[in-house]
């Protein structure tokens, strides 16, 4: 069995979705993290970094104490190794370019769009600079990724890991205003993944209309678990 602190963000989806593709036993512990239920002392033995999500295996491959992973794209990486390589490309050539694009959305695609969503819908109104920056940047990443399916049906030739990762975030730019349609080759590679009975299982866990709306509204000790002095305050800062 695999505990899987969850909340349901593009991060948590790409791992519940890959769950549900390979059948592998789990279960979902929801977390709160408006309530700050990512920042408790045992949270951190879970993930030292704090962040969901994150999964214990109860049992993992070779045997002995249950094994903790976080980084959501690590997490993808061990759950294809524990299902026999599924869905991570047997062919070299392949293999390495899902872990080439599973890197890039780690690396780029996740953090930039990341900062955009926080500068558009969290941070106080009238900070032109970062939203240009960010915006301009996550514009610029879908571009390279529009270029990218427009040469090939999914990212590695086939459907991969790297699919996985990518899809939520490619799902999460409408929350920034920004239409898919201007990039028809992600618009028809999203909608071929989103017909995947497995994929839509693995959404089917949603935020809350508030926090799915432009410009949420948070508390104040909601922010500070998320953005201020709780969250620094957990990491001992």
């Amino acid at each position: 069995m695999i505990d899987v602190y969850f909340t349901p963000t593009p991060n948590g989806h790409k791992v519940s979705i890959m769950l549900q593709e390979t059948g592998l036993p789990h279960r979902l512990i929801a977390c709160d993290m408006l309530a700050g239920d990512h920042l408790t002392p045992e949270f951190r033995k879970v993930n030292p970094n704090g962040r969901l999500p994150a999964i214990v295996d109860h049992d993992p491959p070779g045997g002995g104490a249950p094994f903790a992973v976080f980084e959501s794209g690590a997490i993808l990486i061990y759950l294809s190794e524990k299902a026999d390589g599924a869905f991570t490309p047997t062919d070299p050539r392949r293999r390495s370019l899902a872990h080439q694009w599973l890197m890039w959305q780690m690396a780029g695609f996740g953090p930039m769009q990341g900062q955009a969503h926080h500068f558009v819908r969290y941070a106080p109104e009238g900070k032109d600079y970062p939203v240009t920056r960010y915006m301009n940047e996550t514009c610029r990443l879908l571009a390279v990724l529009d270029r990218r399916l427009s040469a090939a049906e999914y990212l590695a030739e086939e459907y991969s890991i790297a699919d996985m990762a990518t899809w939520p975030w490619a799902r999460a730019i409408r929350a920034i205003g920004l239409d898919m349609a201007d990039w028809p080759n992600i618009a028809r590679w999203f909608a071929t993944i989103g017909e995947r009975p497995a994929v839509q299982r693995g959404t089917e866990v949603k935020n809350a209309p508030n926090l799915s709306s432009l410009r949420p509204t948070l508390s104040p000790e909601a922010w500070s678990n998320l953005f201020g002095a709780n969250m620094l305050k957990s990491s001992g800062v």
